[in-house]
């Protein structure tokens, strides 16, 4: 099959116009370093290749060594028939650095080019086109207006794409830079005669980033974003739990009424419903994260967030460019840990990468949002205004956020590093500030909850079966007598320093596997003890069990340093060379999570 390669620099809208000609779901937004590995899909029968987004054929951090050595082996394959070089119309200049750069390579390999103008429709609507003809010319190889956003445009692009792709022998690309000439002047030199005039755009953003980026206001409005992002987690979903709740209760009730009492309804009632049905309960919560990173991305903030947090950062030996994966991490820690990459300097990179399981991914939401509902009253309130549920939930994250920085600090001084390397200069491009693309982020959200329930519902499904029938077995014995009893009272005394009986233990050891396996044994645990007592969900029982608030909060901090996720022990194994470093943090963290658990039960 033939290949057509998408070269671009970073937040170009290249994953954007990917999905728009292949149909796929690949993650956009509004930063540089989101695609961080080669992504791939299918158009009118050639592959469609999506590389990393990269400034220059001289890379500085990995993605862009990544990009760069693809780019290169790619268009030296016989199977290429045609690079696509996306351009940012908002930003001509920077764009067609590369551009040009690529465009002498193919040229060189005998490859066809066609650069694709995206963001057009920003550009019309200040008034302002470019002349693509003229520009074509000057280039020697076809430009296409487009916007990847509004689709204006898109359909003439693929089909002179595709017509390209099918005869490329016949739009070989002429040597657009001059004898001596550098890609940089030249790209200069085209941007003044073709690019915006009046640079409306980039006034307007100024004007917005003098008040967002100062030391005080912004300041402000960077803590109050962060408090309402957590805020929101807890408040928002709350409706959407509680409907699953109640549809969760009255699948259960009606299978109930058809099912004869015995063996049969004590699995579909326990395990089933007790178990699994827990857990999904809280998956409203992680569609609510997901959106709300989401806006945070594709409006443009998250940027000027990551350059606010560059000087904090810098002090325990991180950049501002740590700061998107630490926030991406709050979602899941694996794509976190990919976009590390972007990281120039190996030392923080590392750091980085290390620390990023302390933030709290969407794995823990489940376990985070039944203890809250445990110890945090549901009517209370914080200055008033804000519930104190959600203030809890701001707390635990910013927790993790702390211990992540201390952890930094320490890896900072103590990890080896190169006596040769120089640390680059902290840049980070500030992309224009943009509406989000509602279209993507409502499948990534349904895509984040889908994907949740299908990673962790077979574990989950699978655990609460086998803790089911360990503990119904012996028949006609109480719970604490089963199986499962006799293995939780055996394994009780290590965890009772955290105030903690054995099925909390049970718990405990199974989430090893998935932090949200956690609910779901618990779920099952509790259905079997307490189904008699008729109370209504999880949280309840466990209040009227008698959890203390020494043990409880011991257990929810515990969650927040341990790392209980093998995938994510797996990425940091692929990603820093090391095995025995990766299981060495999963132990680490374990510890660390166990002696912060103990202590804070000791001390309330």
């Amino acid at each position: 099959m033939q290949r057509i390669l998408m070269v671009g620099k970073p937040n170009s809208g290249k994953s954007l116009l990917f999905n728009q000609l292949t149909g796929l779901r690949q993650k956009v937004a509004n930063y540089p370093g989101v695609t961080v590995e080669v992504k791939r899909g299918q158009c009118a029968g050639f592959e469609v290749v999506d590389l990393p987004g990269t400034y220059t054929m001289r890379g500085l951090s990995r993605d862009e060594e990544i990009a760069i050595r693809e780019i290169t082996q790619s268009i030296e394959r016989d199977d290429t028939s045609l690079v696509v070089c996306v351009l940012d119309a908002t930003r001509l200049e920077r764009s067609l650095v590369l551009g040009l750069q690529v465009q002498q390579l193919a040229r060189e390999n005998n490859k066809s080019v066609i650069f694709a103008l995206n963001f057009i429709d920003e550009v019309r609507r200040i008034g302002e086109d470019v002349d693509t003809e003229a520009l074509s010319k000057e280039l020697g190889s076809p430009v296409m207006a487009l916007s990847a956003r509004t689709l204006d445009g898109l359909h003439e692009f693929k089909t002179s794409m595709l017509e390209i792709a099918a005869a490329p022998e016949e739009y070989k690309p002429s040597n657009s830079i001059g004898k001596g000439e550098s890609a940089v002047h030249r790209s200069q030199e085209l941007a003044g005669k073709y690019g915006l005039k009046l640079d409306v755009v980039l006034r307007n953003q100024n004007s917005v980033d003098r008040f967002l980026l100062n030391s005080w206001t912004g300041s402000v409005v960077f803590l109050a974003v962060m408090f309402v992002l957590f805020q929101s987690i807890f408040t928002l979903a709350a409706p959407l739990m509680d409907g699953m709740e109640s549809l969760i209760g009255s699948v259960a009730e009606g299978v109930s009424a058809v099912t004869p009492e015995g063996i049969v309804a004590d699995f579909f009632n326990d395990a089933i419903f007790g178990g699994l049905g827990s857990f999904l309960v809280f998956v409203p919560q992680i569609m609510v994260l997901t959106l709300i990173i989401g806006l945070l991305e594709d409006s443009g903030y998250l940027a000027r967030a990551a350059l606010m947090c560059h000087r904090p950062l810098s002090a325990v030996g991180l950049s501002g460019r740590s700061f998107i994966p630490y926030l991406s991490g709050h979602a899941c820690a694996i794509p976190a840990i990919m976009a590390a990459r972007t990281i120039e300097s190996p030392h923080k990179r590392m750091i980085t990468m290390l620390t990023i399981p302390l933030m709290s991914c969407s794995a823990r939401l489940p376990v985070y949002a039944l203890l809250v509902a445990v110890l945090v009253p549901e009517d209370g309130t914080f200055l008033g205004i804000f519930g104190m549920q959600g203030a809890a939930f701001f707390g635990l994250y910013f927790f993790g956020i702390v211990v992540a920085l201390i952890v930094s600090q320490f890896l900072n001084r103590f990890l080896p590093r190169d006596l040769e390397e120089s640390d680059m200069p902290f840049i980070l491009e500030l992309p224009t500030y943009r509406l989000p693309h509602w279209k993507p982020l409502t499948f990534r959200v349904i895509d984040s909850g889908l994907q949740f329930v299908r990673r962790a519902a077979p574990i989950i499904f699978m655990v609460s079966v086998g803790i089911w029938i360990l503990g119904y077995f012996p028949m006609e014995s109480k719970l604490q007598d089963s199986w499962l009893g006799q293995i939780g009272h055996f394994i009780e005394p290590v965890f009772a320093p955290m105030g903690l009986d054995w099925r909390y233990g049970v718990a405990i050891l199974m989430s090893f596997l998935a932090r949200e396996v956690f609910v779901g044994a618990l779920g099952t645990l509790f259905g079997m003890d307490g189904a008699e007592d008729d109370v209504g969900g999880l949280a309840e029982r466990i209040q009227a069990d008698g959890l203390t608030t020494g043990a409880g909060l011991g257990l929810v901090l515990f969650y927040v340093v341990a790392l209980q996720c093998v995938a994510t022990v797996a990425m940091l194994k692929g990603e820093t060379g090391s095995n025995k470093l990766a299981w060495g943090l999963y132990v680490a963290y374990g510890v660390l999570a166990y002696l912060i658990a103990v202590g804070v039960n000791f001390f309330f």
